[in-house]
């Protein structure tokens, strides 16, 4: 049997056909900001690491993290994850379980002893840092490491800040926090505990430092005036977290504990009573589920451990063992109105989850320094305040209070102190167009639910204190990695390649991705089309 006829052109053949001069429009690789990068608080090249991850190599993927953000441990379990609420997977099927595989790699490299990278050549500048928190420990982090002399003060026994005194243990663990702030201090950064710092002009001048990020916490719980009789016991939510993490004497709350608020806080206050021994806990709030501040995921799990809700509920006063409270009315305005109708509930003790502020005395006599009505600090788009030198972030700037905002502060100060200590300015880069889910191919993806985390036994949530929620092992983070839909870049599928008419696609080798060779392009638009993550781009040709 004959075999068929071929013949195999040669690029600089005169038989080759060249379509270029045919095009109305040529295709262009692009790269687009994917939707969890573009919300991450901390600035996190989340794809990035995700590639790493999903081609298992761990190691690499946490050292992109640490990039942005040197507590992956903590974040993967603390951060409200803004990234998986803007997932374009979610339109597929579910979000990728980004917390979950940032947790599994903070935790290997915990268990692995990875050190933090090497810090750059001194520049014998130094930086006091005011505030061993989120915020404080990021900017000691990334001033490190590029070069910089850093001192952290606290006026705190233990660092850590809100992430050790006011998120509890369950949620938590002390030991990953102490792992990851002596992972920082390994780097050279001197830490001075139970240091409280009232003049920092003076202690800038004093230690010879030539500029200052200070990041206090919201650490001072604001209270509103209740009667209460001589007996009733009414404390504040942050005092009670303190006293549970051991400083001051164990609380004694009884049997039946009520919690004023609706906030997040109000909520680990109710499930820490729960695990004191409390037999009830009764959140009263004064607006309705769908107005309360507090994430959907943490009431969920409140409720699940038996924690009640009063909700358009006021607490009016405290007596011996009751409290008296007031049922609201939404009014027009959608704001709670008082109807006068009262009701008497069980309550041995009262504790005020209304909301922190932060203690600025330390800034008050400051010279430049200038405060907003709502007690936070004004400070400009590079975080300094009216005195040369002196920056501010987390807690004590005008944003969300979460730490994944407290770490992207830390991240920013520092790029800017270092840009100021080198006598110039911090410069982001440009950022992409976003990644739609449109302009995704979808079916290339195959369909993949997300991977569960396992959670502690009910009868052990609400007897101890040990972690609710387990991590992931290599095989269940390898998996939810590689859900990972790579939106808006190249990750060099070859599919341009295969599906391209005019052999006009041209590899460039393992991690160069490809070009277009724009001689032979006819400029049909099928590689677009085809391309699952919408990195080509067709653009009209110039006349």
């Amino acid at each position: 049997m004959k075999k068929p006829f071929a013949i195999t052109l040669d690029p600089g053949s005169s038989l080759h056909n060249h379509t270029g001069s045919w095009r109305t429009q040529r295709p262009t690789y692009v790269d687009r900001l994917p939707p969890c990068n573009a919300t991450c608080p901390a600035g996190e090249d989340v794809q990035r690491w995700l590639y790493h991850a999903e081609a298992g190599d761990y190691r690499a993927a946490w050292e992109a993290i640490l990039d942005d953000n040197p507590l992956p441990a903590v974040m993967g379990r603390a951060c409200y994850h803004t990234c998986e609420g803007a997932c374009n997977r979610a339109q597929l099927d579910e979000a990728v379980g980004i917390h979950a595989v940032e947790r599994f790699l903070g935790d290997l490299a915990i268990r692995e002893g990875w050190p933090a990278p090497a810090p750059a050549a001194a520049t014998g500048k130094r930086v006091l840092v005011v505030g061993a928190g989120p915020s404080g420990l990021a900017a000691a982090y990334h001033l490190a490491r590029l070069g910089h002399d850093v001192t952290i003060r606290d006026a705190m026994p233990r660092a850590g800040g809100m992430m050790r005194y006011g998120i509890p243990r369950y949620r938590l663990p002390r030991e990953i926090v102490d792992a990851e702030i002596e992972r920082i201090v390994t780097m050279g950064v001197r830490l001075e505990l139970g240091v409280r710092v009232d003049d920092l002009p003076a202690a800038m001048r004093d230690g010879g430092f030539d500029a200052c990020f200070a990041a206090v916490g919201a650490h001072l719980a604001k209270r509103v005036d209740i009667p209460a009789a001589d007996a009733g016991k009414i404390l504040d939510a942050i005092g009670l977290l303190r006293q549970v993490e051991g400083l001051g004497d164990a609380p004694l709350l009884g049997r039946r504990v009520v919690v004023y608020g609706g906030g997040n806080t109000a909520l680990d206050v109710a499930r820490t009573a729960k695990r004191l021994g409390a037999t009830d806990a009764v959140i009263v709030y004064r607006r309705t589920q769908a107005q309360m501040p507090a994430h959907e995921d943490e009431l969920r799990e409140a409720l699940e451990e038996g924690v009640l809700v009063r909700w358009l509920s006021t607490v009016k006063e405290m007596g011996e063992g009751e409290l008296t409270i007031e049922k609201m009315t939404l009014g027009a305005d959608g704001k709670p109105v008082p109807t006068g109708e009262l009701e008497t509930i069980a309550g041995d003790t009262l504790v005020l989850a209304l909301g922190q502020a932060v203690d600025l005395t330390p800034l008050r006599a400051v010279p430049g320094v200038r405060f907003t009505p709502d007690g936070s600090v004004e400070v400009g788009p590079d975080l300094m305040t009216g005195y040369p030198g002196l920056f501010c972030g987390g807690d004590m700037v005008p944003a969300d209070r979460t730490i994944t905002v407290a770490v992207g502060h830390g991240k920013k100060a520092a790029r800017h102190i270092d840009a100021y200590l080198r006598g110039g300015a911090y410069e982001p880069a440009a950022k992409h167009a976003p990644a739609g889910f449109d302009r995704l191919n979808t079916w290339y993806y195959v369909d993949a639910d997300r991977t569960v985390q396992p959670q502690l036994e009910m009868a052990r949530r609400v007897g101890t204190f040990a972690e609710v929620h387990g991590g992931l092992d290599e095989t269940t983070a390898l998996f939810e990695a590689r859900r990972c839909l790579s939106c808006g870049n190249c990750f060099e599928c070859d599919n341009c390649f295969g599906v391209c008419p005019d052999n006009a696609v041209i590899k460039l080798g393992p991690g160069k991705r490809f070009r277009f060779d724009l001689d032979f392009c006819k400029g049909c638009g099928v590689c677009a089309r085809e391309c699952p993550c919408g990195a080509i781009e067709m653009v009209a040709e110039e006349i």
